[in-house]
C-alpha cells in the first residue's frame, strides 16, 4: 500500500510528465491580498494569472499547497476533531493550465492518475457536472458531461446546481462551472443496497468528493452579470487528506499514516489509548489536526497574537489546549512535543520546518504555558459566575456572562456548557448568540468595502512597470481605476502603465505623491499591492483619466524611508553578529520617520548589547558602503551568494538582491535603499522590547530624526550641567543630589512622627466615654499626611481601650476618611469598619473600604468630614 509521501510524489511526477513544471508551495499566510488572511485554496498564489494581470513562465503549473480554512465563509473550525474528514490545515494537489489546456485535458488526466496511478477502483468513482441555471444564462456543462461518458457509465454521473459545481473567486472575478470527483468508501454490501449517486453531496461520511475540476471561463463583475474571460483557465484541487485516505481503504482521515503519527505520540504523552472513548478519540484528533496549522502559520512567519492572522493562530492553539486540559486531563504544554513528529513527516517536502525546529517549539512551549494561566484564571471566573448564580437563586449562565467567558479567557461556548452541565447549570443560548452576532457585525462594519469593478482606460495593458529604483518621476497613462467605499468615505483606487511609486511591502510602507494631469494634481495617499498590481490611492479622479500624467513621488519621505530601510539590513547583520546567527527577521516596518525590526532572541537584550549592535551599525555607516544590487537573479544563484531569505515570503524564480559589503550583509529585497550607507548619517536606537513568545522588537531612528534626537539630549544635558554649577562629573553631581533628597526625606518624615506623636496625645486627652466606649471624632489640619494619620490610629489602638476612633483630614485637597475600632467592640458590639465606612463616606462624595476593625476612605467634598464625625457619634450613643 502506498504511503502518504509517496502518493503526494506520484500526483506530482505524473503531471510533470504532462509538460506541468512543479513550483514550491506559497507561505500559508497571505501577504499583497486584501481579500484573504490564509492561503485557502491552491490557486490563490495564481490570482493574477487568472485576472490577466501577469503571465506564467510556463502555462502549465502542479504543486502541493498548504491550506488553510479556519476564518470566512470557509470556516470548518468547529467541525474539525469531531467528524472525521473536515482540517484547518491540509494539502492541496492542484494542476493549473493558464489558458493552455481545457476541459478534456482536465478530465481524462484525472481519470487516468486516480484508476491507472492511484489505482482507485473505477466503479467507487463519481462525476458531478454543473447542471446550468437559467437566472445566470449558463447552459449546462454538456462539454463535461460527454466527456465523462467515455469513463463513467451515466448513473454515475450527476448534474449539480451552483451551489454545487459552479466555483467562484469572490464576490467578483474569475469563475466557472466545475466538475467533481467523488468516491464511495462503503462496505460492498452497503453498496449492494444503496448505490452511492443517492449519497454524492449528502454530507455522508464515506462518500467524499476528493478532486475538483474548477473551468474558469466567466468574469464576475461587481453588478452581478457574467461575462466571458478572453483567455479559459482549468484550477483543480485535490483534498491530499481525503485522497490517501481513499487509497490506504480507511474509513477516518486520521487513520491514515498523515496522522497516525501524531495519534501515538498524543497517546504515549497523555498515557490515553486513542479508539476507547469518543471524547478522548476527538481531543485527540483535535491535537492531531491543530498541530499541523500551528506550525505550518509560525515556519511562515505569523506568531500567534490578538489580532488578524496572529488571533486565529492564537485561537487554534488555544482550542488544543482545552481539548487536553478538559478531556485528556494534561495540564502541561502538550503541542510543543509534537515539533519533532512534523519535521518527521513534512520536513522532506516543506524544509523550513526543520531550519526553525528550534523557534518553533519555544513558541508554542510559551503560549502553551501563557494560554494555561489564562485557563485556570477562566475556571476562577466561572467559580464566581456560579457564586453569584447561587446568591440569586437562578441556574442560568447570562449570555453576557458566556460570552466574556468566550471573549476574555477563550472559552468556546462547548467548553462553557460542558462545564456547566457537570455543574446542574444551562446557558442562555441565545443571549450568547446575540452577544456573538453583535461582536461579529461590528467587525464586519468596520471591514466593509464596496468595491467597485475595474473601469479600463487603457486596453491591452496588463500590470505594471515598476521604475522607482531609478526614477521618482515618469510620464504615464492610467491603465484602469476603480472606486471604493469604506465607513462612508468614497475613494479612487487606479492603476498606471508604469510608476515610480513603490507600493506597500517586505515591511515598507507605501509611497505618497501626486498625479498630474494637466493643470490638476491628484494627491496620491498611498500605494499598496493587490496580488501583483501597484494600487494608487486617491481621494479624487481628474476631470480626463484618458490624458498622459506625470507621476511624482515625494522626494524627502522616499529618502527618510530608504534610511531606515538600508538601515534595518545593517542593523539585521549586526544583530547576528553580535547576538548570534539563531537571530532570524519576524517581520519589520520600514516608514519615512523611523523603523522597527522584530527578530527571533530568547532573552532580553542587554544595554551592553545594545550598545554593541548600535556601535556596529554605525561604523557600517561611517564607511559609506556603497550598494551592491543585483537585479533579475535565478533564486538559486542569489542563495548561493549567501542572501538572507525570510521565511513566510514568496519569491519568484528572479530576485532583486541589496548587498552592503558581501561579507556584512546581503539580503533578498524588493525596497528602496540609499546608494551608500554614508547617507543614512546615524542610527540611534531608541527602544528595545518583547512583543510575542521568543521575539523582540528594536525601534530605531535615522538621519535628520537621529541627529534632532541627539541634538535634544545634548542640550538637555547642558542645562542639567548649568543647573548643577556645571558639575564636571554629572552623575555625581545628581547621585549627591538624590542623596540629599533622601536625607532631607528622613527629617521631615521623623519631623513628622513627632508631630504625630503631639497629635496622637491631644487626641487621647479628649477622648469621650459613650456606652463605656471610648469615642474620638476630630478633623486634622496642618500639614497632616495619610501615614501620619495611619500612626495615630494604631497608637490610640494600643493605649486606649474599648476605642471608637474616627480621623477626618484634608490632604493634597481631597477628603480622607479613617476608622479605627477596638477588636473587643468589633466582637461584642458587631461592629464592621469596612462596611461602616461606606456609608459614613457618602458625606464626602466618596468610598472606601478596609478590615472590621481598620477602614480608610477617599472623597472629593472635604467640608462634609463634620457630618461623618457628629453621624459617628450618634451611632457610638445607640449602640
Amino acid at each position: 500500500m502506498m504511503t502518504a509521501k509517496e502518493i503526494r510524489q506520484a500526483f506530482l511526477d505524473f503531471f510533470a510528465s504532462k509538460g506541468h513544471q512543479i513550483v514550491p508551495s506559497a507561505p500559508i499566510v497571505l501577504k499583497n491580498d486584501p481579500t484573504l488572511m490564509f492561503t485557502n485554496a491552491g490557486m490563490n498564489q495564481f490570482k493574477d494569472y487568472f485576472l490577466g494581470n501577469r503571465k506564467p513562465d510556463n502555462p502549465r503549473i502542479a504543486n502541493s499547497q498548504k491550506c488553510m480554512r479556519v476564518s470566512g465563509k470557509h470556516n470548518d473550525l468547529e467541525d474539525v476533531g469531531v467528524d472525521t474528514y473536515h482540517h484547518t490545515m491540509f494539502e492541496m494537489l492542484g494542476n493549473w493550465s493558464f489558458g493552455n489546456y481545457f476541459k478534456k485535458e482536465a478530465i481524462d488526466w484525472s481519470w487516468e492518475l486516480l484508476t491507472k496511478v492511484l489505482n482507485l477502483p473505477a466503479d467507487r468513482l463519481y462525476a458531478t457536472v454543473f447542471e446550468g441555471d437559467a437566472k445566470e444564462n449558463v447552459p449546462k456543462d454538456e462539454e463535461s458531461y460527454q466527456l465523462w461518458r467515455t469513463h463513467l457509465p451515466e448513473n454515475h454521473i450527476l448534474l449539480g446546481n451552483k451551489k454545487d459545481n459552479f466555483w467562484e473567486m469572490g464576490d467578483t472575478g474569475p469563475c466557472g462551472p466545475c466538475t467533481e470527483i467523488h468516491f464511495d468508501m462503503r462496505p460492498d454490501a452497503e453498496r449492494a443496497l444503496e448505490a452511492g449517486a443517492a449519497l454524492v453531496n449528502k454530507d455522508h461520511p464515506q462518500v467524499i468528493e476528493i478532486w475538483n475540476n474548477v473551468f474558469i471561463q466567466f468574469n464576475r463583475l461587481a453588478n452581478g452579470t457574467l461575462e466571458p474571460l478572453p483567455d479559459k483557465h482549468v484550477d483543480t484541487g485535490m483534498g491530499f487528506e481525503r485522497l490517501v485516505r481513499a487509497i490506504q481503504q480507511k474509513t477516518s482521515n486520521y487513520d491514515t499514516d498523515v496522522f497516525t503519527p501524531f495519534i501515538a505520540e498524543i497517546s504515549r504523552i497523555t498515557g490515553i489509548e486513542y479508539g476507547q472513548n469518543e471524547k478522548t478519540d476527538i481531543a485527540t484528533r483535535v491535537l492531531s489536526d491543530h498541530i499541523r496549522s500551528i506550525v505550518f502559520t509560525i515556519a511562515d512567519g505569523q506568531l500567534p497574537s490578538n489580532t488578524g492572522a496572529g488571533y486565529v493562530v492564537r485561537r487554534i492553539l488555544r482550542r488544543a489546549v482545552r481539548y487536553a486540559y478538559s478531556y485528556l486531563h494534561y495540564k502541561e504544554p502538550v503541542l510543543c512535543q509534537l515539533v519533532p513528529i512534523m519535521i518527521q513527516q513534512f520536513g522532506e517536502i516543506y524544509p523550513e520546518l526543520e531550519a526553525q525546529q528550534d523557534f518553533i517549539t519555544k513558541v508554542i512551549w510559551q503560549e502553551e504555558t501563557s494560554f494555561l494561566r489564562t485557563l485556570e484564571s477562566g475556571l476562577r471566573k466561572f467559580g464566581q459566575i456560579e457564586e453569584q448564580l447561587q446568591a440569586s437563586g437562578t441556574s442560568v449562565i447570562g449570555g453576557e456572562a458566556a460570552f466574556e467567558l468566550y471573549d476574555t479567557f477563550g472559552f468556546p461556548i462547548d467548553l462553557t456548557r460542558l462545564i456547566a452541565t457537570e455543574k446542574g447549570l444551562a446557558i442562555d443560548e441565545k443571549g450568547f448568540a446575540q452577544a456573538m452576532h453583535e461582536q461579529k457585525e461590528r467587525a464586519r462594519q468596520a471591514a466593509k468595502i464596496d468595491t467597485g469593478d475595474w473601469i479600463t482606460v487603457l486596453a491591452g495593458s496588463s500590470g505594471t512597470e515598476f521604475t522607482g529604483y531609478d526614477n521618482l518621476k515618469v510620464v504615464t497613462q492610467v491603465s484602469k481605476y476603480r472606486q471604493i467605499t469604506q465607513k462612508g468615505k468614497t475613494q479612487y483606487q487606479m492603476v498606471l502603465e508604469k510608476t515610480p511609486f513603490y507600493a506597500e511591502s517586505g515591511g515598507q510602507v507605501g509611497d505618497q505623491g501626486y498625479l498630474q494631469f494637466g493643470d490638476v494634481q491628484i494627491a496620491v495617499l498611498d500605494t499598496k499591492k493587490e496580488n501583483d498590481l501597484i494600487v494608487h490611492f486617491t481621494n479624487s479622479l481628474p476631470p480626463d483619466i484618458t490624458v498622459p500624467c506625470h507621476a511624482v513621488v515625494n522626494h524627502m519621505l522616499r529618502s527618510n524611508t530608504a534610511n531606515n530601510h538600508s538601515a534595518t539590513h545593517l542593523l539585521h547583520a549586526s544583530l547576528r553578529k553580535i547576538l548570534g546567527t539563531h537571530v532570524v527577521q519576524k517581520g519589520s516596518l520600514v516608514h519615512p520617520d523611523y523603523l522597527r525590526f522584530d527578530f527571533s532572541h530568547f532573552a532580553k537584550v542587554t544595554d551592553e548589547e545594545l550598545r554593541a549592535i548600535e556601535d556596529m551599525v554605525n561604523e557600517k555607516i561611517r564607511e559609506n558602503i556603497r550598494l551592491e544590487e543585483l537585479r533579475n537573479v535565478p533564486v538559486k544563484e542569489a542563495l548561493g551568494l549567501g542572501a538572507m531569505a525570510l521565511f513566510g515570503e514568496k519569491y519568484g524564480d528572479y530576485v532583486r538582491v541589496i548587498v552592503f559589503d558581501p561579507d556584512y550583509s546581503i539580503e533578498l529585497c524588493g525596497g528602496t535603499h540609499v546608494q551608500a550607507t554614508g547617507q543614512i548619517g546615524l542610527c540611534k536606537i531608541t527602544a528595545e522590547t518583547s512583543i510575542a513568545a521568543g521575539v523582540r522588537r528594536i525601534e530605531a531612528i535615522t538621519g535628520k530624526a537621529a541627529y534632532n534626537m541627539v541634538a535634544d539630549e545634548w542640550t538637555e544635558l547642558q542645562n542639567l550641567k548649568q543647573m548643577l554649577k556645571n558639575s564636571k562629573n554629572l552623575v555625581q553631581g545628581v547621585q549627591n543630589l538624590l542623596d540629599e533628597n533622601d536625607r532631607l526625606k528622613k527629617e521631615i518624615e521623623h519631623l513628622q512622627m513627632e508631630q504625630a506623636g503631639q497629635m496622637k496625645n491631644s487626641l487621647k486627652a479628649e477622648a469621650e466615654a459613650i456606652n463605656e466606649i471610648q469615642f474620638i471624632g476630630k478633623t486634622l489640619n496642618g500639614g497632616i499626611t495619610a501615614e501620619m494619620v495611619k500612626k495615630i490610629a494604631y497608637d490610640l489602638k494600643r493605649e486606649v481601650h474599648n476605642l471608637f476612633l474616627v480621623i477626618g483630614a484634608e490632604i493634597d485637597g481631597k477628603a480622607h476618611l479613617t476608622l479605627m475600632f477596638d477588636e473587643e467592640l468589633v466582637k461584642n458590639k458587631n461592629l464592621n469598619a469596612g462596611n461602616l465606612i461606606r456609608t459614613l463616606a457618602q458625606h464626602i462624595q466618596g468610598g472606601g473600604g478596609g478590615q472590621p476593625f481598620y477602614a480608610t476612605a477617599g472623597g472629593k467634598n472635604p467640608a462634609g468630614l463634620e457630618k461623618v464625625i457628629a453621624d459617628a457619634r450618634k451611632i457610638v450613643r445607640e449602640l
